[in-house]
């Protein structure tokens, strides 16, 4: 019998983050720190408006490109917070997750031989994104010194002739990265003097607690017409499960994204589209609450590693600690696996971000409180254990 599968996709790995959540859900006892999803239940007045488009029959299709009304919410949204501004009937689609409009982008954006640069530690579906769409991903190790910001000399030495796009993953999964206007300012001049284009994942944009706001690239001179934000809401509206997120940019690539979600897609789930236009209208309250929480989380992770001795940068958004292990002389794997088995805690190997990840562990502060203290009193414990037979 034929091979019926096909080259390409039996190259790609399966995600590195899974597998332990698997032991995890046949554990007694057992803590997880593993899943990038907020902890919240979607806000009562979101859930509401999805339930009444429900009593209503709404569950009918909405155009390709998502509903009016949405669109144009979204528009107002990027305007306020970001002072992003896109005509909703050609520069804007609703996707299902920003994971689909990342594939969408690859694919419309990408001919065989096109080179990707994506720094790492990040987001896992970059790269197989990439090479499912044909194009050569090339790596960018962002460094710890430099606290997993991409620097211009780093994006200017990975540049070449058949460069066509960067992949710019800030506020950052894994690390909790952030990039500030004037990094974004020095990226931008390479970026435009090259004539390279940008995929600009902003989906924990809401995440961001440093004292000025999240700055997206696209609102910088001359960045627009050449760059693609990536947002949802699953994470600054804890919606992870309506799976709803939205793709701006110039007329014409947007144009050939929807072509690909027309045919894979059809359209967004009907009953998240009317919830979210609930989220855009009346939301801004229910981030701002959550964010206040997962920084007051993010602060405690920052003194207990700091009590205990375990060295982390200062991450500045999303909700993720990266940090470092490489004292135990352990790989990330072996690390996260001992600490599974003798602590009954679940983290995740940075080497599931990359292979640059190596040394590094992701714990997500996507938790409460509760359950940080209780695990984070466990890891203590287990590194105590493993300085002591040194």
């Amino acid at each position: 019998m034929r091979n019926p599968l096909s080259k390409t996709i039996q190259t790609i790995q399966p995600s590195g983050i899974r597998k332990f959540f698997d032991i995890v859900s046949e554990m007694d006892d057992a803590i997880s720190l593993g899943v990038g999803e907020p902890d919240f239940d979607t806000p009562w007045h979101i859930r509401d408006e999805g339930i009444h488009s429900l009593e209503m029959g709404r569950t009918f299709y909405t155009s390709n490109a998502g509903l009016k009304e949405l669109k144009y919410e979204i528009t107002l949204f990027l305007k306020r917070r970001y002072g992003l501004e896109y005509d909703p009937n050609k520069e804007i689609y609703v996707t299902v997750g920003g994971s689909e409009a990342i594939d969408d982008a690859m694919r419309a954006m990408l001919d065989p031989g096109d080179e990707v640069l994506i720094p790492q530690p990040s987001y896992v579906s970059y790269l197989p994104c990439a090479v499912l769409a044909n194009g050569t991903p090339v790596i960018i190790e962002l460094k710890a010194e430099n606290e997993f910001r991409l620097t211009a000399e780093q994006l200017e030495a990975a540049i070449t002739p058949n460069t066509k796009l960067l992949v710019l993953p800030f506020p950052n999964n894994p690390t909790g990265a952030v990039m500030e206007r004037e990094d974004l300012e020095a990226i931008a001049e390479v970026i435009i003097r090259h004539d390279i284009f940008v995929l600009s994942d902003e989906i924990y944009s809401e995440l961001t607690y440093t004292k000025n706001s999240h700055v997206s690239i696209a609102s910088l001179p001359g960045m627009k017409e050449r760059t693609i934000v990536i947002n949802g809401f699953s994470k600054s509206h804890a919606m992870t499960g309506w799976r709803l997120g939205y793709a701006c940019g110039p007329a014409e690539v947007i144009a050939q994204m929807l072509k690909i979600h027309q045919f894979a897609i059809m359209c967004a789930p009907t009953t998240s589209q009317y919830a979210a236009v609930e989220a855009m209208k009346n939301g801004d309250a229910d981030v701002v609450a959550m964010r206040e929480e997962y920084n007051g989380r993010r602060r405690y992770l920052l003194h207990r590693f700091k009590e205990m001795g375990l060295e982390c940068f200062e991450p500045f958004g999303a909700f993720y600690m990266f940090p470092c292990i490489k004292e135990f002389g352990m790989t990330s794997d072996e690390f996260v696996t001992a600490l599974l088995k003798k602590e009954k805690v679940a983290v995740v190997p940075g080497t599931a971000f990359g292979d640059c990840g190596e040394g590094f562990i992701r714990i997500s502060y996507a938790y409460s409180l509760e359950n940080l203290k209780t695990a984070l009193d466990r890891i203590e414990t287990f590194i105590n254990d493993l300085r002591e037979k040194k």
